[in-house]
């Protein structure tokens, strides 16, 4: 099976796999406890990973907040932010093409009273950073949240120009970086509007149920501060209560370790994917075919197109036995995408859309499969 779903979930790395064995079997101790060695261990081994994560984006160790995954990360913050401060502007500025983890905590933000201003985007799902701009100065939001790179499209909104002004503004700023991490350079050290950043482990094959929040601090002391979304024992800095899954905490580390390590081989890697299969595919298809996506300024290694007047779910059920494709976000399955949708395309074109996903595990020559196809 060519597996081609890797914006969904990825395979987990044999090194992030056997790092996290130890602590399932022999680690088995509670970082919280203290004093006895299984503890020692397991507290030092979740160290050891927060510096492997913060490596990755390029914040302090311990602005890592460790979650279950991106879509709590992206609940944690949007929750997090309209809570404490809900006595401020309660105005949050999105677009119309985020992660269904936002756009749902969005529209129940909106049942409680808050102001959500959701921006238009242009044909490659991209928000232009000047109508963000236009948005802060006319609302002065409590917070502005944007993806990183689409999920779908695999489009990079130019979240520099954008954290600059959430900076300039003073105005909170959250972007999913879940679909980037790994794959195009990450370091919010150089964009000081970054004030959080969501991403998940089995997006850079670790294991999943793990991912981050990291929550910049207001100054080298002084934590930010927001709501938490889970009460309890104070863990993650008193951020996310809970006992920590350890092996799942060690794994994303080692799996965002190599990642960071291997980020300019692996990037390359995915380009050089993306255009053979691009190649393929014209050649085989031609005009039976149109991409969805931009050529630049996006994710590599994924793809969005159409199979022009074919059922996008007929196809993949057509070719489940050979390889794994998807129609789009995995977060909403069985829905139209609302990323196309705001993106202009027609219902029909939708629903004619595949997304191809690739990772560094795949060689150009398993790629030769779509030669076969008619």
């Amino acid at each position: 099976m060519l597996y081609l779903d890797n914006s969904a979930t990825t395979k987990v790395a044999p090194e992030a796999l056997d790092a996290m064995l130890p602590y399932l079997q022999e680690e088995y101790g509670n970082p919280a406890s203290k004093y006895y060695t299984l503890a020692e261990n397991s507290k030092n081994a979740v160290k050891q990973a927060r510096n492997q994560v913060a490596a990755i984006v390029g914040c302090d160790p311990d602005e890592v907040i460790f979650t279950s995954g991106a879509t709590e990360s992206n609940n944690m913050v949007l929750k997090g932010i309209a809570d404490y401060y809900e006595n401020q502007n309660q105005t949050i500025i999105t677009t119309k093409t985020e992660h269904p983890s936002i756009i749902d905590t969005c529209e129940y933000l909106e049942s409680k009273g808050f102001h959500i201003i959701y921006l238009d985007v242009d044909k490659f799902g991209r928000v232009n950073p000047n109508k963000v701009k236009e948005a802060i100065e006319n609302y002065h939001p409590l917070l502005v949240s944007i993806i990183w790179g689409n999920n779908e499209l695999g489009s990079l909104n130019d979240i520099e120009k954008i954290a600059h002004y959430c900076a300039i503004n003073n105005v909170f700023f959250h972007t999913d970086a879940t679909q980037v991490i790994g794959k195009i350079h990450v370091d919010i050290s150089e964009h000081p509007g970054i004030r959080f950043l969501s991403l998940s482990s089995h997006k850079i094959h670790g294991p999943k149920g793990i991912g981050a929040c990291i929550i910049r601090k207001e100054n080298e002391t002084l934590q930010t501060k927001i709501t938490p979304l889970i009460h309890g024992g104070g863990q993650e800095f008193e951020y996310r209560s809970g006992t920590l899954a350890v092996h799942n905490i060690v794994g994303f580390g080692k799996a965002a370790e190599l990642a960071h390590l291997n980020l300019s081989t692996t990037k390359e890697h995915l380009e050089q994917l993306e255009k053979s299969l691009t190649d393929i595919l014209i050649n085989q298809f031609k005009d039976k075919i149109s991409f969805n996506n931009d050529q630049q300024f996006k994710i590599p290694g994924l793809l969005s197109l159409q199979f022009k007047g074919v059922n996008n779910e007929l196809l993949l059920k057509k070719l489940s036995n050979h390889m794994a494709l998807s129609t789009g976000s995995a977060c909403s399955s069985g829905k139209p995408s609302h990323v196309l949708s705001a993106a202009g395309f027609t219902q029909n074109e939708i629903q004619q859309t595949v997304r191809i996903s690739m990772s560094k595990y795949i060689n150009v020559d398993d790629l030769d499969f779509f030669k076969s196809l008619k």
